[in-house]
């Protein structure tokens, strides 16, 4: 089976609980680094799917890696080779599909509540509701072709579908300790940024140990339905009697 590229744009932002999911499917994968690698890959058919975490950076700084990363996203559309995107990955495939990203009205900071469309909790093996954690300052408009999966109380587009590609504008990837090291990095950003949807510091860790466990389910429950959709080797069968000989 062919790997999924991982696109990690920083150190705190890692892949988390989706790894531990690769290893108990026995999936391969590859980790890049646009950012220090200056590129990302040109083909997306190398790969049995495309997955883009989050960034410190917005789509809308046009940074030179960034516009690798679309082409590579927009090969993967024409090729089908299933993409599942997180927070900045969700802009960036919907920058790829030529949805507008911009700058929303508010900040989402924390813990929130999201609810799911009834064809994503299907597709997706998601609950009807579910608390996950988010940080973003843009929004995405829904792409044509795509359907809306999640919307919550202070942003209406917190996720999309196109068939085999998925896209959230949140992070179910998240671990305890990759929580703690977000705000640890971000601690001078949380003493400042204010909004109806930000959560301090406090807040985010002390909420962290009472919901980490019902995300890290939730997480392995969808990405088990996104990595069911890879394309995988068909099995020959050998006939007995040829084996034998």
């Amino acid at each position: 089976m062919k790997p999924i590229a991982i696109l990690q744009h920083e150190p705190t932002q890692g892949p988390g609980v989706l790894l531990e999911h690769l290893a108990m499917q026995g999936i391969p994968h590859q980790i890049l680094c646009p950012p220090e690698e200056r590129s990302a890959p040109r083909l997306a058919r190398d790969y049995s799917g495309v997955v883009v975490l989050g960034s410190n950076h917005g789509v809308n700084e046009h940074l030179p890696w960034m516009h690798d990363e679309c082409r590579l996203l927009q090969d993967a559309l024409r090729c089908d080779v299933p993409v599942l995107g997180h927070c900045f990955g969700a802009q960036m495939l919907a920058r790829a599909m030529g949805a507008r990203v911009r700058k929303h009205l508010c900040p989402n900071i924390g813990w929130s509540t999201v609810w799911v469309t009834t064809a994503a909790q299907r597709s997706m093996d998601l609950p009807a509701s579910a608390v996950i954690f988010h940080w973003h300052y843009d929004t995405f408009d829904i792409p044509s072709g795509a359907t809306r999966t999640m919307y919550s109380s202070h942003c209406l587009n917190k996720g999309f579908q196109h068939g085999r590609h998925w896209a959230f504008q949140g992070h179910l990837e998240v671990t305890a300790e990759s929580i703690r090291q977000w705000c640890r990095a971000g601690h001078d950003e949380l003493l400042h940024v204010q909004g109806p949807a930000v959560q301090t510091e406090l807040e985010i860790l002390r909420a962290a140990r009472q919901r980490i466990a019902c995300l890290h389910g939730i997480a392995l429950n969808t990405y088990g339905a996104w990595t069911r959709q890879l394309d995988r080797p068909a099995l020959v069968a050998v006939p007995m009697g040829r084996a034998m000989r």
